[in-house]
């Protein structure tokens, strides 16, 4: 009896002693088994080095078309939207008063004509005068001299001379008046067509309107603006860009711009113009970047992402961007040998927008680099045991 006892006893025993065997093995396995991480090593891949920037689809060149002077608008001939030519009639303003006027001028000038006619006429009978005048006045000096007839009859028609001489000086100087005269009232007639002119509003270049500020009824005075036209061949995004990420980025470089009208579609485009003061709340840089073909169908303001190709490079060396890690305010990769962590500075050249990093300097090839999710590695340490998914 005894004996059994003892056997119940120790089997008991043996039974406790595989369930704590087990669960020191499962915890083993388990909780306190090593982490398991992802080996990666180097490998040869095209890279291309994209900038991001953020911004906004403007136009360089935006026109305010407005009058040159104060008129109630009659007619308009274009809307928002609209696409216009150079020269094309946009706009009508009240014109009757000007057109008084300008006939006004044109019977001045008419009235000017007319009177340099008359003037031209009075110049040359004077000249006549004058002439017949000289000659009497010469030939009865002759006769005086030669004492045929009295002195002082010789004199008369000297005098006569003097007088015909000074009319034809006074007919010079009318003829002169009346051409300033004439010149004056075509001035005027061309000041008031001028006006009349002003009464018509112009495209001033080919352009999409932007808005149309004033309707039929209004009253526009010089300076304010009718329509808003914008040159579509100026069409560009003016991107925010980063000042750590702008090495690389330079005029002329290639990019691909995303407007949030049309998700996942990248139109080309290329840098052709870079600001020369960063913002110095946000330091960014406005970097402008135009389209390779102007757009058909734009919205000035609409939110646009733009990647800039800062450079490219064929077969080298690199990991994925989830293996580089910041220790100790260095950049590295944790490298992987017999089981265990050791951190590794590396040199970090093009950064891919795909999450590939190449890799400069500072790693062999063949090294395995540990990865795993950001949350694991923020736990790896010096010498730390892992365990490699095969």
């Amino acid at each position: 009896m005894e004996l059994l006892k003892t056997l119940a006893r120790k089997k008991t025993y043996l039974i406790w002693a595989a369930i704590l065997a087990t669960v020191a093995i499962v915890l083993k396995m388990t909780l306190l088994a090593p982490p398991k991480i992802k080996a990666v090593t180097l490998e040869k891949r095209d890279l291309t080095a994209q900038v991001y920037g953020n911004g906004t689809v403007e136009a360089k060149v935006v026109v305010g078309v407005s009058s040159k002077i104060t008129g109630r608008i009659v007619a308009l001939y274009a809307d928002q939207g609209d696409q216009v030519k150079q020269g094309q009639l946009l706009a009508k303003l009240e014109n009757s008063d000007f057109i008084q006027q300008e006939q006004q001028s044109e019977a001045g000038l008419n009235r000017s004509v007319a009177n340099l006619s008359v003037e031209q006429a009075n110049l040359q009978k004077a000249k006549a005068n004058l002439e017949l005048a000289a000659k009497n006045a010469q030939r009865f000096k002759v006769l005086a001299d030669k004492n045929l007839i009295a002195k002082q009859e010789a004199e008369q028609y000297d005098t006569t001379c003097q007088v015909a001489r000074e009319e034809v000086a006074r007919c010079q100087a009318a003829l002169e008046a009346a051409r300033m005269e004439q010149r004056a009232n075509r001035a005027g007639l061309g000041f008031a067509r001028s006006k009349v002119a002003d009464t018509l509003i112009y495209a001033p270049q080919d352009g999409v309107i932007i808005t149309r500020d004033l309707e039929k009824g209004d009253t526009v005075t010089p300076g304010m603006s009718i329509f808003t036209l914008a040159d579509p061949r100026t069409v560009w995004v003016k991107a925010n860009v980063d000042e750590s990420q702008l090495k690389g980025v330079t005029i002329g470089k290639k990019a691909f711009i995303t407007l949030r009208s049309l998700a996942g579609e990248q139109l080309p485009g290329q840098v052709v113009r870079m600001g020369r003061q960063s913002d110095r709340v946000t330091e960014e840089l406005e970097v402008d970047v135009a389209f390779a073909q102007p757009l058909k169908n734009f919205r000035l303001g609409e939110q646009s992402d733009v990647y800039i190709i800062a450079g490219t490079k064929k077969a080298t060396p690199s990991l994925p961007a989830a293996a580089i890690v910041a220790r100790e305010k260095k950049r590295g990769v944790w490298t992987v040998a017999n089981n265990r962590l050791a951190f590794k500075p590396v040199t970090i050249g093009i950064e891919d927008r795909r999450n590939l990093t190449e890799i400069v300097g500072g790693l062999a090839n063949g090294e395995q680099v540990a990865m795993a999710p950001a949350a694991e590695m923020a736990k790896f340490r010096e010498g730390m045991k892992v365990r490699v998914a095969r």
